[in-house]
């Protein structure tokens, strides 16, 4: 009998969660060509292709579609074997292991975590803010219980998932742009999706742009912004949780949207992580004014430099 490698299964499942060969190289710090082998390699083992070959970027077909649940299915069983083979002595504290991309959700996070720990003494967090590509690849290898993740194509699998519309954001005071000038631009940097988006967004517009301040949290972009130095893309859920303003009037194409997903480990203690998950979608998908009122609470001492 055939025996499919998990290897090659895990890079299936990479590369359509992060909708591109390219990325999912980065996240599993391999090669492209090497992706591309290991999928061809599945491909023949399986006698069946996965994805389309008439479109562009990544699209399953029907047999992909089938092939891609069953191996998350069995990916989850593996985590699950490991955990079991490591867990050592008994430990009464379940530890959740929660990946965020963004400083604003860390910051909005911790006051769900204390109802929820307010009703289960025996359950710990441990938080780790990154970027995007980063959290995937340690959720992948079963490092993270919940991944809280901002993709510009839609999440497969996803316990939740929000589209998130994205809009052009500036200070107070009205900023006067020459579209014949670079456009003054305020992001994360490379990593980050809002970053890649504007770029992208500019570009298909034949638009010229120089990045004028690049700041390693929400904290230093937001007093970029709010000082006139640039503009940068936000959704508009966050912008108006921040007290950022979305200018609707830019002179500018229209940025399409992202979307939002929070991902819960298959394997491990499942109800907790889908009864936490659903407490926190219900706040960071919630009115943008309970995000606000939480984050103006907290955004005195949020000075963490995480991004998106």
């Amino acid at each position: 009998m055939t025996n499919v490698p998990t290897d090659l299964l895990r890079t299936l499942v990479t590369v359509v969660d992060l909708g591109s060969y390219t990325r999912a190289a980065a996240s599993l710090g391999v090669t492209q060509p090497a992706v591309s082998a290991q999928i061809k390699r599945l491909h023949i083992l399986l006698g069946t292709e996965l994805f389309e070959r008439s479109t562009q970027g990544v699209r399953l077909t029907p047999a992909g579609e089938l092939v891609v649940g069953r191996a998350r299915r069995l990916l989850s069983l593996n985590d699950e074997i490991l955990d079991c083979a490591h867990a050592g002595a008994e430990r009464s504290d379940l530890v959740v292991r929660i990946g965020t991309p963004s400083d604003f959700v860390a910051s909005v996070l911790p006051e769900t975590f204390a109802r929820f720990r307010a009703r289960r003494q025996g359950v710990r967090f441990i938080v780790r803010s990154d970027f995007t590509e980063a959290l995937t690849r340690q959720f992948h290898a079963g490092e993270l219980d919940l991944l809280f993740h901002l993709s510009p194509s839609k999440p497969h699998d996803a316990r939740h998932c929000e589209e998130q519309e994205v809009v052009w954001v500036r200070g107070g005071q009205p900023l006067r742009l020459d579209l014949n000038r670079p456009i003054p631009l305020v992001s994360y940097g490379e990593p980050s999706v809002y970053y890649r988006l504007a770029i992208k967004t500019l570009r298909a517009a034949g638009l010229e742009y120089e990045h004028v301040f690049m700041g390693p949290s929400m904290h230093s972009l937001i007093n970029a912004v709010g000082a006139g130095l640039g503009i940068m893309l936000f959704t508009r859920r966050r912008a108006r949780a921040v007290g950022l303003t979305s200018w609707d009037d830019a002179p500018l194409p229209k940025p399409t949207p992202l979307y939002s997903g929070i991902y819960v480990r298959e394997s491990g203690a499942r109800e907790i992580y889908e009864q936490l998950a659903d407490e926190v979608a219900a706040v960071i998908h919630g009115p943008p004014d309970v995000q606000a009122r939480i984050y103006a609470a907290i955004a005195p001492l949020g000075k963490a430099s995480s991004a998106a």
